[in-house]
């Protein structure tokens, strides 16, 4: 089958019942008989900050479904203060397409967002997979350091200061990453998503800090989830330390863990070939 690359697919928009317009671009094989699968983006992140390279390996096998959520680049309406509100906003996204029961890949925020997703409906997710992640309550989350903050934070971020969050310091990891920037900012040239505005990026900020509160109660709730579920990280994520994905798998009854090596908060654009291979291979075994 000829799928169309990422990069070339075009922006897309469907009008949910909650009264927004979300922006959104589908991929893949359609006819295949595979759930379809979701991806939650990143804080400040938007259609355009997918590598193209970790999606078309994604969908080479099955429908792929990325989205802005609520106020976030091209989507309408006001960025809510809450992952929790984000989630019911993702579900009405789901329920707009009428997709049923999906697969849903969450990346850092997204990676949040994924966990509400499947607490909330846990019957409309099928599998889950959660990359550079963290538990609601986790001591220490309250924040990011104040080298993240100062790199991913201000108004305006320089290359490098992605590279030193999203990325190792290795010579190998920031070659990876430069790469990863080439992908993603030079392969589509017209009909790019709508940049996320300062108003979404403190609301989204917000979510992060009311997620990482410390409360220990609130880890508990994760031992209901009874879908597989598949925790990845870099094995050097300043962002979100790896030891969460430990702490997360292990508070899941169903989970695996992957550390990825000599990679941070990306390793999944680092290691998409690696990583989409282990992804398929998650959704594709047995229950």
């Amino acid at each position: 089958m000829d799928l169309t690359s990422y990069s070339d697919l075009p922006n897309q928009r469907a009008k949910a019942a909650n009264g927004i317009d979300y922006a959104y671009r589908d991929t893949g094989p359609t006819d295949g008989g595979a759930v379809p699968l979701v991806l939650l983006q990143h804080f400040r992140g938007n259609l355009d900050n997918w590598d193209p390279a970790l999606i078309d390996a994604l969908g080479a096998a099955r429908r792929v479904i990325t989205f802005d959520n609520t106020g976030v680049g091209g989507s309408t309406g006001t960025t809510p203060h809450t992952v929790e509100q984000m989630a019911y906003d993702a579900i009405a996204f789901t329920e707009a397409l009428d997709l049923g029961q999906v697969d849903v890949l969450g990346f850092s925020l997204g990676s949040f967002v994924a966990q509400e997703i499947a607490l909330i409906r846990p019957g409309a997710v099928r599998k889950l997979v959660l990359a550079s992640s963290a538990p609601r309550g986790a001591a220490g989350m309250h924040g990011w350091a104040p080298e993240v903050i100062g790199a991913i934070g201000s108004p305006e971020t320089s290359p490098e200061e992605y590279l030193g969050v999203f990325f190792a310091r290795s010579p190998s990891s920031l070659r990876a990453g430069r790469q990863t920037l080439q992908r993603i900012y030079g392969a589509r040239g017209a009909d790019r998503d709508t940049a996320t505005d300062w108003a979404t990026r403190e609301a989204q900020y917000d979510a992060v800090c009311t997620w990482g509160i410390p409360d220990h109660a609130k880890l508990q709730r994760l031992s209901c989830l009874k879908m597989p579920v598949f925790v990845a990280n870099g094995d050097s994520d300043p962002m979100i330390l790896p030891h969460y994905s430990y702490l997360l798998a292990g508070l899941i009854p169903h989970a695996h863990l992957t550390i990825y090596p000599d990679a941070a908060h990306g390793f999944l654009f680092q290691h998409h070939a690696d990583f989409a291979t282990d992804v398929d291979a998650f959704l594709n075994a047995p229950q």
